[in-house]
């Protein structure tokens, strides 16, 4: 009998879970993290690639552990030492959803990081593994997802992907850059096309029982009542092949990933290096955190996606603009934020915290970091949208109101209703409220318009029976914002205004 085919789909596949011992980073690669310059020093700096990008990153904070420690040490400053042959380093995204969210920027920030000092990267897609769901950091086991779902979320983080990808070289490289290469695969093409015996007799016999078993994470999931499936237990094999065969295809030495992934990626170092008998590394990311010290993310219920239908650009930059900065700890934290997110040198950054020391009021950092983050995320449009909207609702700007679209508009007013009306001559300002269904109907409704109670275009209106007056109560853009109370939007797009009223 054929064997059966490792289809991305089936629980029942065989596999196991890697249980390591958490490693510690050396002391030497310690103080690195944690080395904060005396300003006297600052000058004597060379720039990050002349430090070695292993060096300048651990000084951001973005590089978090390496492993195996000693090897790490030992090679991989040389390995990627500038003039050398380009290394190539990977990271997994598994389309749990069809978007990138705020907690994965850090491991693109890294990739990112890598193909600036010339290396090759990959960002892999699961298609394959999200069927399974990784167990990492879980009490209980994932929510299934079909294959044709996965298959739908897989085309949007590739599309997402490659939007960063493209922003990055559009925005923050000069032209003439040498940037690595940027691959972007999906699992699915090698792992739904390897048989499950030939996986356990290349594989299987290479990770070893005892030691998956003993994962403090992997204990803890099979003592307790809901247990744990064997689809989640084969995760980690199953990424550990990734590994393998980017190492065997692509020459991938480097796998990237967040801090709370070191324990697959021990499985992908000690599959690699059984088989090949080679020197691969892994490297990792903090994991982003709200202020109360929650992982943001979709299984934590707090993601800030990266795609303009999940998260529009004003959403995303309003997050980094709203990061308090009340505390000391928190000045740290928005720091700290300016060092991962961004590639701004860190004497600037330097700077612009001592300049906030003297005008907090002024939010300079959290202003940057937003506007820095919108940038690589949604482009200069995508920047120029948020900071329009930002006006338009906190400045009451009408300029900006006016310049912005019929999209702009929806994504700002997510719950407000969107209403179409013809301008018929004499309408009135009771007219539009009782068309847009904004008011009740009979003297109440009335009553709230000549009490003060509603808006149009941010300009409070008393007067029920006042007509409709282009260029004041309907945009030059044929809008209308209409606003009931201190919470209530409806947009109002008004059809068949005269030409040359219109916008176009």
């Amino acid at each position: 009998m054929a064997a059966p085919m490792l289809r991305a789909g089936c629980r029942g596949a065989l596999g196991l879970r890697a249980s390591w011992p958490r490693s510690s980073v050396s002391e030497k690669w310690r103080r690195l993290h944690d080395q904060q310059p005396d300003p006297r020093e600052r000058e004597k700096q060379k720039p990050a690639a002349a430090k070695g990008l292993l060096a300048a990153q651990f000084q951001r904070g973005l590089f978090q552990e390496v492993f195996p420690p000693q090897a790490a040490e030992e090679q991989l400053p040389e390995l990627l030492e500038a003039g050398r042959p380009p290394v190539t380093v990977y990271c997994g995204f598994d389309p749990t959803a069809d978007s990138l969210h705020v907690g994965h920027l850090l491991t693109v920030m890294g990739l990112l990081r890598f193909q600036r000092a010339g290396h090759h990267v990959i960002a892999l897609v699961g298609g394959a593994t999200a069927r399974l769901g990784d167990p990492s950091g879980r009490t209980k086991e994932r929510e299934p997802l079909s294959e044709e779902r996965v298959r739908e979320h897989a085309l949007g983080l590739r599309e997402g992907l490659q939007r960063l990808f493209d922003h990055h070289r559009q925005q923050f490289c000069p032209e003439g850059a040498r940037l690595g290469r940027v691959s972007i695969l999906d699992n699915a093409r090698w792992l739904e096309r390897e048989s499950v015996v030939a996986f356990l007799c290349g594989v299987g016999g290479h990770l070893r029982m005892g030691t998956l078993l003993s994962r403090q994470s992997c204990k803890a999931r099979l003592s307790s009542p809901e247990g744990m499936g064997l689809a989640e237990f084969l995760y980690p094999a199953l990424q550990a092949y990734d590994f393998l065969h980017l190492h065997r295809h692509h020459g991938c030495r480097i796998q990237l990933g967040g801090a709370d992934q070191m324990g697959n990626i021990m499985s992908g170092y000690e599959l690699v290096s059984k088989v090949t008998g080679e020197d691969v590394f892994g490297i990792t990311v903090p994991l982003v955190k709200n202020t109360i010290g929650n992982k943001l993310g979709k299984s934590a219920g707090n993601a800030v996606w990266l795609n303009r239908n999940r998260s529009s650009p004003f959403e995303l930059y309003q997050f980094f603009v709203r990061q308090p900065d009340d505390t000391v700890k928190r000045q740290g934290q928005l720091k700290r934020f300016l060092k991962l997110f961004t590639f701004l040198p860190l004497p600037e950054i330097d700077h612009i915290m001592e300049m906030h020391a003297k005008e907090p009021e002024k939010w300079g950092p959290q202003k940057r970091l937003a506007a820095e983050v919108t940038k690589l995320v949604h482009g200069k449009e995508g920047l120029e949208s948020a900071k329009r909207c930002t006006r338009a609702l906190y400045y009451s700007n009408i300029e900006a109101l006016e310049s912005m679209s019929d999209q702009e508009l929806q994504e700002l007013f997510k719950e407000a209703p969107y209403v179409e009306l013809m301008l018929e001559p004499g309408t009135t300002v009771l007219d539009l409220c009782r068309k847009a269904n904004a008011i009740a109907d009979g003297p109440r409704g009335y009553r709230d318009i000549a009490s003060g109670g509603v808006s149009i275009n941010h300009t409070q209106v008393t007067n029920p029976d006042a007509v409709l007056v282009i260029g004041q109560h309907i945009l030059s853009n044929g809008l209308s914002l209409l606003r009931i109370g201190k919470r209530n939007y409806y947009i109002v797009k008004w059809l068949q205004l005269p030409h040359e009223e219109q916008n176009y």
